[in-house]
């Protein structure tokens, strides 16, 4: 297949993601194209996201995309009403980072009945962690020295864990197609991840 044709694709195929979604099409899709360029897209996933927030119902897009040298995030949320504003709006924020940049990829799956798993089986939902330097958390705790009876102040002890971007996506809740969506996303971005390593 020639290059150029399947980048035609794949961005045509990015923009009917984002409408299906249905949520703000035109002003996520512009908010993505303007941070993607002119640059190929060979990877995505677009995941809308309801919450319940109090008595408000809130919805909100994530959308993924991977080109050949960045991994970028667009982020939309809608907000009522408030002090600030007369009317509901939404905010969308975009993010481009460097393949390089990228320090790890966690992708958490759950499958039901593991006894009975089969190679290939889509799991019943998948969790995608993408950490690039950006957000970090720090868990501390008192350390020890492993004396149960010594009271002396041994400072603390903890970690430092990359949490830039978590994606839950479930098979109930999103559909098999979504899961399998983030499945193939999070290998592409593994694969982009290595390849960046080799040059």
């Amino acid at each position: 297949m020639d290059p150029m044709a399947k980048t035609s694709t794949t961005t045509q195929g990015l923009r009917a993601a984002i409408e299906r979604s249905g949520y703000y099409p035109a002003l996520v899709a512009e908010a993505v194209e303007a941070a993607v360029g002119g640059e190929p897209i060979s990877s995505y996933l677009v995941h809308q996201e309801t919450t319940f927030d109090a008595n408000e119902v809130r919805r909100h897009v994530t959308v993924l995309v991977l080109t050949d040298s960045r991994f970028i995030v667009s982020h939309t949320d809608e907000q009522a009403a408030d002090s600030t504003s007369p009317t509901s709006y939404a905010t969308t924020s975009t993010e481009s980072v460097q393949i390089g940049r990228i320090s790890s990829v966690v992708l958490s799956r759950v499958v039901a009945n593991p006894e009975k798993y089969v190679p290939g089986s889509l799991p019943r939902e998948v969790v995608l962690t993408i950490g690039w330097g950006a957000v970090s958390r720090i868990d501390l705790e008192p350390a020890t020295c492993g004396d149960p009876n010594c009271e002396a102040d041994h400072g603390y002890t903890g970690n430092t864990t990359a949490d830039d971007l978590s994606l839950r996506v479930s098979e109930a809740g999103d559909g098999p197609e979504t899961v399998r969506e983030a499945l193939t996303f999070a290998q592409s971005l593994s694969e982009a991840i290595a390849d960046a390593g080799r040059r």
